[in-house]
């Protein structure tokens, strides 16, 4: 069965920007989508989000695609570490490494950023790796896309004007991101 797994990012939830919409469109192909909430900011840590994560390793395989916006990225980098076995694919949107200048964010997301990932063992277990960036992300600048997609071997798609991919910026839903998704599919 296909399993898809949206992750959200700092100060964020399930039910915001095109997470429901791509819920509900993945579900239409056939998809098992489950959409957690990690607590943030209280308690927003490294533990606590893979404590959340744990309760669905049982329905990640071989089919299973990791999708994940904002610090939500460098979260599946940590959750790919993790697995024993490769999963399908992953898709990162306005995902970022390291520091952002921004002492509040950077306070809160440096135990998911700021840290040594084992990059072979995250090669070994993502075979496709889509990466996806605005080039007027107000709180994760675009040098950063560029960064996180030297460590990860795959350039990333550049998307205009789609500001941080959010609700603020106009994405309830993100057709591109789908269209991926349903290719990976067809190939």
């Amino acid at each position: 069965m296909k399993t898809a797994i949206i992750i959200h990012g700092a100060y964020g939830n399930s039910d915001e920007n095109w997470f429901p919409w791509l819920k509900t469109e993945l579900e239409k192909i056939g998809y098992n989508v489950y959409v957690p909430n990690f607590p943030t900011p209280e308690n927003q840590n490294l533990k606590s989000w893979l404590g959340i994560m744990s309760n669905l390793y049982q329905h990640i395989d071989s089919q299973t695609i990791l999708i994940g916006h904002s610090v939500g990225v460098a979260f599946i980098l940590s959750v790919l570490e993790l697995l024993n076995s490769p999963i399908k694919a992953i898709f990162l949107v306005s995902g970022f490494l390291g520091l952002l200048d921004n002492k509040e964010f950077d306070d809160l997301n440096k135990e998911f950023t700021v840290k040594k990932f084992d990059w072979d063992k995250i090669e070994s277990n993502v075979p496709k790796i889509f990466l996806y960036h605005s080039d007027n992300d107000s709180y994760v600048p675009i040098n950063k896309a560029y960064e996180l997609g030297e460590k990860l071997k795959v350039e990333p798609v550049v998307v205009n004007n789609a500001g941080h991919f959010n609700s603020k910026s106009g994405y309830n839903d993100f057709p591109q991101l789908l269209s991926d998704i349903k290719n990976l599919d067809i190939s």
